[in-house]
């Protein structure tokens, strides 16, 4: 009974020093989640100014093409995919994986950025553009762009007709879901210029429509990717946080439960004890 006492001890002192390390790393996530929230909302409304003013080009100016907006029979899928470089983010990479797995077409070409799936789509036979890992949590908005480009050159020269992007979308600091999110071919918004067509103001712009298409969407697109990657990051701190909160009130639960099972093994042990001594009496 001794040796018990002595294992159930050793087992609450164990947890409890988890705790307390869960716990830093639920605080830690937290100031996180809240500063790069932050920069993910401040950066919404420049990307949703570049939506806007493309869509109003192109609902405007009837037959416009560009480059960026042809459509193609090719099924094939260029993707820029975004996962976390660490663990302990709960369900954050290995939903992503599945998502990968149930949706992407092995053979297409794709870029990882993020270290932690990296090995795993390796093994798993993706045909990976990066022969090295990519740190998410290290990228800039220029490193970003230059894949972006490369991805977006497999378009231009018409090896894909879609390129796209697999990153965590933030619903809310509960909730993180994997999507998929169309750069190329580029296509207007109509639901949201039908909105704003009631208090439309033509803008003229200069040289021409297809001018500025051509060099306005290579500007979202690259926005539109760095706006996603940064959801990512947001919604893993916030997947770190969740995933670290539950740790540690399952640390208190089993603390609470190690500790009641101590105490009957301790009172246990003083019972017998006592039963041992009257006994002895009783003899005497």
């Amino acid at each position: 009974m001794g040796q018990s006492k002595q294992e159930l001890r050793s087992r609450i002192k164990s947890v409890n020093s988890t705790k307390k390390i869960t716990k830093a790393m639920e605080m830690i996530a937290n100031a996180k989640l809240v500063k790069q929230r932050s920069k993910m909302e401040a950066n919404r409304e420049y990307a949703q100014r570049l939506q806007d003013t493309v869509d109003e080009i192109v609902a405007h100016n009837q037959g416009v093409e560009s480059r960026y907006m042809r459509k193609t029979a090719n099924e094939k899928k260029g993707t820029i995919i975004f996962c976390s470089d660490l663990g302990l983010c709960g369900g954050y990479n290995a939903n992503v994986m599945k998502m990968a797995k149930e949706y992407l077409n092995k053979e297409d070409p794709m870029i990882l950025v993020g270290t932690a799936l990296y090995r795993q789509m390796k093994e798993a036979g993706f045909k990976m553009l990066n022969d090295h890992p990519i740190s998410s949590d290290r990228i800039t908005f220029l490193g970003l762009k230059e894949y972006v480009e490369q991805i977006t050159s497999y378009y231009q020269r018409g090896e894909v007709g879609t390129v796209q992007l697999l990153y965590t979308r933030f619903v809310n600091t509960m909730t993180f879901k994997p999507d998929f999110d169309i750069l190329l071919p580029c296509e207007a918004n109509e639901v949201e210029i039908a909105k704003k067509d009631a208090m439309y103001v033509e803008t003229l712009f200069e040289p021409d429509p297809e001018t500025i298409l051509n060099s306005l969407i290579p500007m979202m697109i690259q926005d539109v990717a760095y706006a996603d990657w940064m959801e990512s990051t947001t919604a893993e701190q916030g997947s770190r946080r969740v995933a670290m909160k539950t740790a540690t009130d399952n640390a208190d639960e089993l603390s609470s439960s190690l500790k009641l099972e101590y105490n009957k093994a301790r009172q246990a042990a003083i019972t017998q004890e006592i039963t041992e001594i009257v006994g002895g009496s009783s003899a005497v």
